[in-house]
């Protein structure tokens, strides 16, 4: 039988976020081989969350995990400078999406008022919950939201930081309430995505299905309530200081949740963001005159060289790899 334990070593790594980019490559590539290697990764991921959730004081270590423990502990570790290495493009980012839908991290939080429980998409990854009511939320990479389990009685409420998606279960006597740093999102049972990411220059909400309502908060006074028909959007210029309304087409700002992104005259700036993101790695841009060009494109299962590679031979950049850090340069 083969022995899994440089495996374990570097799947536990990737869960505390202390792995290189080569290391974190040749795990995914592993991982993608068999089911059997999927099984034993989300093995091992369920174990690391139990043991996660016990230092936050939620529930007791398993007897399981001790022996774990106890075994990797035993085990030689894994020599970074001697770590395999295999070419990365190779890999699909698909495979992160994957394996980490439906295995969210989920924690609890009391206070003397309240009880959250907190679900969190890592950078890298696209992951799913249902909350208690039945409505489903997708959390695009990078995404944490709040949910009070002891909300109002007359509203249900959730707070987002990063970029969802809702299909909200109907529930007439319990609106549903979504909130951002500038406005709230009010809805009865209806689709729709909130952009809501803190380096982001804009708060952006877009409906598909129903009739959702914009409400102002202490950050933003609005002059009265803005309700949007499906296909419309509404989005807040942090730097601006406005609100704006347009028709849009839905999929270009919701297909991120089936792994497809598509970008319509982004600025490179803006696109670097978005990679960074999908792809869970870190870009340098070592030239800002190329910042303000416009991209326009679909990424659907592509790596992040792939793309690098199209970008290249339609503009005049280049790029290189140094450690965990792609570096871009004008041509």
């Amino acid at each position: 039988m083969q022995d899994k334990s440089p495996i374990k070593l570097l799947i536990i790594a990737e869960l505390d976020g202390d792995i290189s980019l080569e290391d974190r490559t040749y795990l995914y590539n592993w991982i993608s081989k068999s089911e059997d290697n999927k099984r034993y990764y989300a093995q091992i991921k369920d174990l690391w969350e139990a043991s996660l959730a016990d230092v936050f004081g939620f529930v007791e270590v398993s007897k399981e995990w001790e022996r774990f423990n106890n075994r990797i502990a035993a085990r030689p570790k894994i020599n970074k400078k001697k770590s395999i290495k295999i070419t990365w493009y190779r890999v699909a980012a698909i495979i992160v999406i994957g394996l980490l839908i439906a295995n969210l991290l989920i924690e609890n939080f009391k206070t003397k008022d309240q009880s959250y429980y907190t679900a969190i998409a890592p950078t890298g990854s696209i992951s799913q919950t249902i909350l208690p009511d039945g409505t489903i939320i997708y959390l695009n990479s990078g995404t944490e939201i709040k949910y009070d389990t002891k909300s109002k009685e007359k509203q249900r409420e959730v707070y987002v930081d990063g970029e969802a998606w809702f299909d909200v279960a109907k529930d007439k006597k319990k609106p549903f309430v979504v909130h951002t740093k500038y406005y709230n999102v009010r809805v009865l049972g209806t689709q729709f995505n909130v952009k809501n990411y803190k380096d982001d220059e804009s708060i952006v909400t877009t409906l598909e299905e129903g009739s959702i309502q914009i409400l102002g908060s202490d950050n933003l006074k609005l002059k009265e309530t803005i309700t949007l028909k499906p296909g419309e959007q509404i989005s807040y210029n942090k730097t601006g200081h406005k609100v704006y309304k347009k028709n849009v087409d839905t999929q270009i700002f919701t297909s991120w949740r089936n792994n497809k992104l598509v970008f319509l005259e982004m600025t490179f700036g803006e696109l670097v963001k978005l990679l960074e993101r999908k792809y869970g790695v870190e870009i340098q841009v070592a030239d800002s005159s190329i910042l303000g060009e416009h991209y326009s494109g679909t990424i659907k299962n592509e790596t992040i060289i792939e793309i690098l590679n199209i970008i290249q031979h339609t503009h005049p950049i280049t790029y290189k790899v140094e450690g965990q850090k792609i570096i871009i340069q004008k041509r």
